[in-house]
């Protein structure tokens, strides 16, 4: 009797490059975990942010909803789990951030990244070979935004059908030549949306 063997899919990793605005800026929207069904309220929020890119963060589901965010923005997207029949989408891409002739910085785009807010060693080990300083994930369909291992992270939630009584949410990543900034938009207020106070801190 022969023993199994497991064959795991390799790894499909990519890079790309990103050039910010003539004024020095880059608005990049970043969505997860859309299922194939994104909240109908998250188009025209997603277009009143007027990205200069859009990232999708894995479990995208179906290619229109590719298809339907290219009408805002070119669009970067990796493979979540659900997205064995997305032929062409690599799991993991780093997205170099360009001034002219220099790299301002490089992000890391993959599915799976977290486990609750720290890194996993294998997001660690891609980002640093990539030579990133931000991971970008979905999978959890929980809004993250912090620091860990020495890079920043933003989990950017889920726009798609609700778990549990999670928010349904995307990302907005600003880079500018002197910082970068991150937070969340609501797709239930349309207004930035913040964490709930934790319990005993009012």
């Amino acid at each position: 009797m022969q023993p199994r063997t497991s064959r795991r899919r390799p790894i499909t990793r990519v890079r790309e490059a990103l050039e910010l605005r003539p004024d020095g800026g880059l608005r990049l929207v970043v969505v997860a975990d859309t299922h194939s069904r994104p909240d109908p309220r998250s188009a025209a929020l997603v277009a009143a942010q007027r990205p200069d890119h859009i990232l999708h963060a894995g479990d995208i589901g179906a290619p229109s909803v590719l298809d339907a965010l290219a009408l805002h923005a070119a669009v970067t997207a990796v493979r979540g789990n659900i997205d064995a029949q997305m032929p062409g989408v690599p799991d993991v891409v780093a997205l170099d951030v360009r001034d002219g002739d220099r790299t301002l910085l490089t992000l890391l785009l993959m599915h799976v990244a977290v486990f609750g807010p720290r890194l996993r060693a294998d997001a660690v080990r891609l980002a640093r070979a990539a030579g990133a300083s931000i991971v970008v994930c979905g999978h959890s369909h929980v809004p993250f935004l912090g620091r860990d291992q020495g890079f920043a992270v933003m989990n950017a939630g889920s726009i798609g059908p609700r778990r549990f009584r999670l928010p349904i949410v995307f990302g907005v990543i600003d880079i500018r030549r002197d910082g970068v900034a991150m937070h969340h938009v609501s797709c239930e207020t349309g207004e930035v949306w913040r964490p709930p106070p934790a319990p005993g801190r009012g």
